[in-house]
């Protein structure tokens, strides 16, 4: 099976994506969305009924640069450490760009050093090129079960 058009400059996307959470690069994050670009986090239950209760929305770079801001200024949280894990992609052109899908997951080690498994789910994006460089226009993350186990704070 042929690899899919652009598969390597996806991944390099995703893979930076992951790498920005883990290493606390927020701000940098950001840019990483177009500035209509919209991150959504919801659980596999509320979407499999149809119900549009996300339990994270920012429905643009604005908004997902307002939520860095207070986790910087505002929010109190458990320091933690983030360790992605990405499979493979699932990737298929379209007119608006490319849909790309993969699954995830995502540890936490506390200021003590204990890691746990934080989350688990799915990635949903829509990848577009703009000025020469991908960027997300979506990123919906589907998480496996809506009950996480501490303050839902930083990116999934």
């Amino acid at each position: 099976m042929p690899m899919p058009e652009h598969y390597f400059e996806l991944q390099m996307l995703l893979d930076q994506y992951a790498r920005m959470i883990d290493e606390d690069r927020l701000e940098e994050w950001v840019e990483l969305f177009t500035p209509d670009g919209r991150y959504e986090i919801i659980s596999r239950e509320n979407l499999a009924q149809g119900f549009a209760l996300p339990l994270m929305l920012c429905e643009n770079r604005n908004q997902i640069a307002d939520r860095v801001m207070s986790l910087r200024e505002a929010n109190v949280y458990h320091i933690h450490t983030d360790r992605h894990i990405l499979s493979q992609l699932h990737v298929q052109s379209t007119a608006d760009g490319w849909r790309v899908g993969a699954n995830y997951a995502l540890f936490q080690t506390n200021q003590v050093g204990v890691s746990t498994l934080y989350s688990v789910g799915r990635y949903e994006d829509l990848i577009r090129e703009v000025d020469g460089r991908l960027l997300f226009v979506s990123k919906r993350v589907i998480v496996d079960t809506a009950a996480v186990p501490s303050l839902l704070a930083t990116p999934i």
